[in-house]
């Protein structure tokens, strides 16, 4: 299983874990980023440490360290 982080841009991947502590597990589900949903890598900023995403029509700019705790697997 590899991580959010881990992946490259343009990447499609589904969410297979979560291991957020329940505040922001909730507010990456608020945004749709939750089990089995699909996400698309945008653009991946080592400098920044951020990633964007893509789920569903929205777009999400994460920390590194949340998208280190999304567990992710191949479409």
């Amino acid at each position: 299983m590899k991580k959010l982080i881990d992946c490259q841009k343009g990447e499609k991947v589904k969410v297979a874990k979560l291991n957020a502590n329940y505040d922001l597990k909730q507010r990456l589900i608020s945004f749709g980023v939750m089990k089995d949903a699909k996400i698309q890598v945008l653009e991946h900023a080592p400098r920044k440490k951020t990633i964007e995403i893509k789920v569903g029509k929205m777009r999400i700019a994460l920390r590194a360290e949340e998208a280190e705790l999304i567990e992710v697997e191949a479409i």
